[in-house]
């Protein structure tokens, strides 16, 4: 059984960073693309930013370039989000994703295959 497992979210105050971390179990993700997409109350799941199965290239919603930084470990099967100068527009669940099989990365949700849970962010003003 293919599962992403999300974890890091929580409360923080705005100017403030977290790191998302999403493991993958039950398939080697090592050949997948991955990403992260958020969606805020009210509002449609937007693509945040996403990695190559290599590594060797990433993508990032313009809201959040220079803010997030996206990686992997394929040793561990897993990908982080680091998210720093966080704003209270930045208020979501977050969700892990990930399409295969030596994939480039898409900011289309429907091109992803497998989807985590979701962890919640809110950043207070």
């Amino acid at each position: 059984q293919v599962q992403l497992v999300e974890s890091g979210g929580g409360l923080v105050q705005a100017g403030g960073s977290l790191r998302l971390s999403c493991a993958a179990s039950g398939r080697t993700f090592s050949n997948y693309a991955m990403a992260w997409f958020r969606q805020a109350p009210g509002k449609e799941r937007e693509f945040v930013g996403g990695i190559s199965w290599s590594g060797g290239d990433t993508r990032y919603a313009d809201s959040v370039k220079g803010r997030f930084t996206i990686s992997r470990d394929k040793s561990k099967n897993t990908v982080s989000l680091q998210m720093s100068s966080l704003k209270p527009e930045d208020t979501a669940v977050y969700y892990c994703a990930a399409r295969g099989w030596f994939s480039g990365v898409s900011i289309v949700g429907d091109d992803y295959a497998y989807w985590g849970q979701g962890t919640q962010v809110t950043v207070s003003s």
